[in-house]
């Protein structure tokens, strides 16, 4: 299906040093990107924001429409740079042939022009806004609560909350997603926090029929709904019901799971498997990852073998995302070797297709097979849980007579090869992993 880079972090401008220079600082990645089998960019939020306390993220939406071109909010680019920069990554990106998801912030808005009382309520709040562009300004009746809605699912921080059950609201966001596929260029959409708004609006995004090039478009979708697997399976059956564009989930119980693996000793192999997890019950619209911007507070971050769990989602169904910080920041990527995110991706888009077969399972060893789809062949992929050396098991395969030689590798103290293996007339064959390790397999 592809592989996600999350192409930002929590004030990454700043903390690179490339304030108002992160699109050109993108740009300049891409080539490498593209040749490592990253197939999709998840930019920030590309819209002028609130900026209340100095330059910000993007998600507190302030201007829709202002890409980085109008003198608003103390500046005319965002902080990640110009319209005519956005403009030269995107059409690089598809040069290259990347696709770029738009991080949209629909929930709430921030930075309003002029406070006005709400005359449902008598209370004053910051609810005009006379943005610059002229598109899609608001007034108190955009917002919670007004004479089409009195009841807001989730609230985010002080911001008013729009109102989609208002015509002119939803009409506004139906619009906003038409320009940002057909004249900006996106591809798709990361929705923000759709916890706080009706799905039918997600619906209605997916499904409209976008038109690219005098033909028919239909944008990728993902959406940010934090919480336990049941209630994101409920959300997302509840989004794509009579939905012909499906939208897919992040998968955040599995990063809890994945989390626990890295930095917790003792952690069972089995959890990963028999854990409530969204990939378990429909993979098919689940995008799996390991750190996201928002995992950056105290406790939240992965902070020992990362590279174990992206080698979990990179070898299992779903659709997995890699964060900007750990490939460069943290030098996980190791170019040019067989030990990082670079092989790992690889391995995802040349092999990693068909259905997962669990071949063995404890405590601290776990051997599975995809099956092999279309023009992925398939791979077994072994992760050893214990510290203190190889370890490996007889698993009988689908593949009889077959070789294997190991594509991907890592292990905590031993980057060594893994020896090639082979399997009987009755497809049974012996595959290891290093101590505190993993190793992917495919057919020679």
């Amino acid at each position: 299906m592809g592989v996600i880079m999350q192409t930002f972090y929590w004030d990454c401008p700043k903390e690179e040093g490339k304030e108002f220079e992160w699109w050109n600082y993108i740009n300049r990645e891409i080539p490498l990107l593209a040749k490592a089998g990253f197939t999709s960019l998840w930019l920030p939020p590309v819209h002028k924001a609130a900026n209340l306390f100095g330059p910000s993220m993007g998600y507190d939406p302030y201007d829709y429409y202002d890409l980085g071109e109008f003198d608003q909010k103390g500046t005319v680019p965002t902080w990640f740079g110009s319209r005519l920069e956005l403009d030269s990554l995107i059409e690089s990106a598809h040069s290259h042939g990347l696709g770029v998801i738009a991080d949209i912030v629909i929930n709430h808005n921030s930075g309003a022009d002029a406070q006005e009382v709400n005359p449902i309520t008598g209370q004053s709040r910051w609810t005009r806004f006379d943005v610059k562009s002229g598109k899609f300004p608001r007034n108190w009746e955009s917002f919670h609560p007004c004479m089409y809605e009195s009841w807001d699912e989730m609230t985010f921080g002080d911001m008013p909350d729009l109102s989609h059950r208002n015509p002119y609201v939803y009409a506004e966001l139906l619009k906003l997603a038409r320009w940002l596929i057909e004249e900006v260029g996106f591809d798709g959409f990361r929705y923000d926090f759709v916890k706080g708004y009706g799905a039918n609006t997600i619906t209605a995004i997916q499904e409209y029929r976008y038109m690219r090039d005098g033909r028919y478009f239909r944008p990728y979708g993902v959406a940010e709904f934090w919480d336990n697997a049941r209630a994101i399976e409920n959300w997302v059956d509840l989004a794509n019901f009579s939905n012909s564009n499906p939208v897919d989930a992040f998968d955040f119980p599995l990063r809890e799971l994945l989390k626990e693996l890295c930095d917790s000793y003792g952690f069972s192999l089995r959890s990963l498997v028999q854990g409530d997890t969204v990939l378990k019950a429909q993979p098919q619209t689940t995008v799996t990852f390991v750190e996201n911007h928002d995992l950056r507070d105290e406790g939240r971050p992965i902070t020992n073998d990362k590279l174990l769990a992206y080698s979990y989602i990179m070898t299992h169904e779903g659709y997995p995302c890699v964060f900007w910080k750990d490939y460069f920041n943290y030098n996980l990527a190791l170019r040019d070797t067989p030990n990082g995110i670079d092989a790992l991706v690889t391995a995802h888009e040349k092999y990693a297709g068909g259905d997962t077969t669990v071949l063995y399972l404890s405590d601290d060893l776990y051997i599975m097979q995809r099956g092999g789809y279309d023009s992925q062949p398939g791979l077994i992929y072994v992760l050893n849980n214990r510290g203190d050396d190889w370890r490996g098991e007889w698993v009988t395969t689908k593949w009889t007579n077959a070789s294997f030689s190991p594509v991907a590798w890592w292990g905590k103290h031993d980057l060594s090869r893994p020896a090639d293996q082979s399997t009987a007339v009755d497809g049974r064959g012996q595959f290891f992993a290093p101590a505190r390790g993993y190793a992917v397999y495919a057919m020679k």
